[in-house]
């Protein structure tokens, strides 16, 4: 990570301990940063995070191989963003819809495989009886290890319709066949939200330099 743990951790607890904030929490934190900042916690006397902040989504399940098992192991409250998939899972991102055409500014919206998995989710939460997004929302927050679902909305309408779906739950035999379009742990196209070390983007960080 960027920043030093430790230095953070003490900081922050000052802040506590001055009366100015009640807790504190992470985002976009790799499960082995929540590891060690517990362990400086304990090891070190000072505050512990409570809450990460990643994404999640039908289209991003990235956290279920790591992160959401180390905050289950760690009691830590998870509050997902991105619930949504960015707009794909709406349900009026469509092959063939008008949509699609705001593909140049957002290229998430005109992933061919993004694409072809919301195709394949859209009759399924009709079969449910569902709009699209109530489907998308059960699902986030149907993982044991999630605490609640952030939203975002352009329009009193699209909360209110949020809202309406609180407290949708799905069934089994829907949540079998969203594992079968989207394997569990699994990320699709090209919106990779999860966190990635900066090795993968840096080659001087993965390549052992030649001897002198």
């Amino acid at each position: 990570m960027a920043v030093d743990l430790e230095e953070t951790l003490s900081a922050l607890t000052d802040l506590i301990r001055a009366g100015k904030v009640r807790a504190i929490g992470a985002s976009h934190t790799p499960a082995s940063g929540i590891v060690e900042a517990q362990w400086i916690a304990e090891r070190r006397g000072v505050s512990r995070f409570h809450t990460e902040q990643p994404a999640y989504s039908i289209l991003n399940r990235g956290i279920e191989r790591e992160l959401l098992p180390v905050t289950q192991r760690f009691g830590m409250g998870t509050l997902v963003w991105g619930p949504l998939g960015q707009g794909m899972l709406t349900g009026r991102v469509r092959r063939t819809g008008s949509d699609l055409r705001r593909a140049g500014l957002f290229q998430h919206l005109g992933d061919e495989r993004r694409i072809e998995a919301t195709e394949r989710l859209i009759p399924l939460a009709a079969d449910a009886g569902l709009p699209m997004t109530h489907l998308a929302m059960a699902f986030a927050t149907a993982h044991p290890g999630v605490t609640s679902a952030l939203i975002g909305f352009r329009t009193d309408r699209h909360l209110d319709d949020l809202i309406s779906g609180l407290d949708v739950t799905l069934p089994t035999d829907v949540l079998d066949r969203i594992d079968e379009i989207v394997p569990p742990g699994t990320d699709i196209g090209t919106l990779d939200q999860t966190y990635q070390p900066p090795a993968l983007h840096r080659p001087s960080l993965r390549r052992r330099l030649p001897a002198a």
